[in-house]
């Protein structure tokens, strides 16, 4: 998928600080509209924990969001056990 192809909509509930902090962000970084900051926003977190942005040349069904090459953390087996 390219940038103009998206084939998901996500919606969130923000508090009244977290949209003016959204956008004041969005208008300080010049982002033409908020989904484009959020998205900004979670490339920059992802990254900052380690994910690796993919390159592109697969649609993400083929391999999922991230390349693999980091782990989710495990949240000390309160997961549930599948079977």
């Amino acid at each position: 998928m390219n940038d103009l192809t998206r084939g998901e909509r996500l919606q969130i509930m923000l508090t009244e600080e977290e949209l003016a902090a959204l956008d004041d962000w969005r208008f300080g970084h010049r982002m033409p509209s908020r989904a484009a900051a959020v998205r900004e926003l979670l490339k920059r977190g992802l990254a900052a924990e380690g994910y690796a942005p993919t390159n592109g040349a697969k649609p993400s069904k083929e391999y999922g969001v991230t390349n693999g090459a980091h782990r989710p953390h495990t949240n000390g087996g309160d997961e549930p056990s599948g079977g």
